[in-house]
């Protein structure tokens, strides 16, 4: 199955999750935010929310700096 994740075309397993797709870009425990369809989708609901072929899927994560 393919979804937009970040922008970009990327094949994922079916039945794939937010937290899978979260857990393959990024170890941050902290700062990263999920977005499925321009839709924020929380931390929390990131185990239950399945992502369907041809979702738009957007990860963010915080960068401190000055």
């Amino acid at each position: 199955m393919n979804v937009i994740i970040n922008g970009r075309p990327t094949p994922v397993a079916p039945r794939s999750t937010v937290a899978d797709i979260v857990g393959s870009l990024t170890d941050a425990q902290g700062g990263v935010a999920a977005a499925v369809n321009d839709e924020v989708v929380p931390r929390a609901a990131w185990p239950r929310t399945l992502v369907a072929e041809n979702d738009r899927v957007d990860v963010l994560t915080a960068v401190q700096g000055g």
